[in-house]
């Protein structure tokens, strides 16, 4: 799979860490249950299909982006740096 960086253009995935789903978690309150903490550290959804998922380009300029994919095909459609996500620009 290849993964176009905004900064550093396509790269290979293996450059890339994959953080999950790049819609926010909800992080619980400290004195939450620890059902809660349980599912926040290690429940996650396993769509098939598109999705978005936030990566760390470590092998190369360091950026954080959301990338959008197919998890069936594994064909990338996008990728834009998280800031710019945040800011609504993708």
């Amino acid at each position: 799979m290849r993964i176009t960086c905004p900064i550093c253009g396509e790269r290979d995935r293996r450059e890339f860490y994959y953080q999950g789903d790049a819609v926010a978690l909800r992080r619980p309150d400290p004195d939450d249950t620890p059902e809660d903490w349980d599912a926040y550290l290690h429940l996650r959804d396993n769509p098939a299909g598109v999705t978005r998922d936030l990566w760390y380009h470590e092998m190369g300029c360091g950026a954080w982006l959301v990338v959008t994919r197919n998890t069936v095909t594994h064909e990338v459609l996008g990728a834009v740096l998280a800031s710019d996500a945040a800011r609504g620009a993708a």
